[in-house]
């Protein structure tokens, strides 16, 4: 597995304003449609791509495209939901598909209860949509859901990550160079309730609100 922290200016400022109790839903959802894009750059850095030839209004050169099958997108509903558009936006010839898991609060097993995703995956790069990496699960759960169906590149892109979640992430799918797990930053700890701190709560919550 490797991790990439991404270490820039606007991560920080974006991300900072997300924590704040006091920022309201509208502009909670904007930011991490904004913040997912500057992730995805990260993340992206390694797509696969074949040349072609454009034709300029000049000359004729040497140009890149995305190579089939095109990549898929794979939120985590629900709070994954709120990074899809900031990704397809850097990545608008992406597939669509979703996974629905959440975590049971006693066990703090991920569950799976919904699946919208082609049967084979054979050959496709998946990038996957979490706000939180708090206690790994949920991550570990998509990452084997995927490879199970053929997938062998997964790209994890969070807002936030937890030192435990990713040390058991880690654990899990060892030395593979091909799960790549992107974030805003790595916070302090886990909390009692499983939650990160200083985190920014509930991203779900925060998105969406308490429905």
């Amino acid at each position: 597995m490797r991790l990439h922290v991404a270490d820039h200016p606007l991560v920080a400022h974006k991300l900072s304003v997300l924590r704040d109790k006091d920022t309201p839903s509208p502009v909670f959802r904007q930011l991490v449609e904004e913040l997912v894009t500057l992730l995805a750059y990260e993340a992206t850095r390694e797509v696969r791509t074949v040349e072609i030839e454009v034709q300029t209004p000049v000359a004729v050169t040497t140009g890149t495209h995305l190579a089939e099958p095109r990549p898929l997108v794979v939120p985590i509903l629900r709070a994954g939901l709120g990074m899809l558009e900031g990704m397809t936006r850097l990545l608008p010839t992406a597939e669509v598909g979703f996974l629905g898991l959440q975590r049971d609060e006693e066990t703090l097993q991920a569950i799976t209860y919904a699946n919208r995703l082609p049967d084979d995956l054979s050959g496709r790069q998946c990038f996957v949509l979490d706000p939180m990496l708090a206690t790994g699960g949920t991550l570990i759960a998509s990452i084997d859901y995927l490879f199970e169906r053929g997938a062998r590149d997964v790209t994890c892109i969070c807002l936030l990550a937890a030192p435990e979640g990713l040390a058991l992430v880690e654990k899990h799918v060892g030395d593979r160079a091909d799960v790549n797990v992107v974030v805003a930053a790595v916070d302090e700890r886990l909390d009692e309730k499983a939650y990160i701190v200083p985190g920014l709560g509930d991203a779900g919550d925060r998105l969406y609100g308490l429905v």
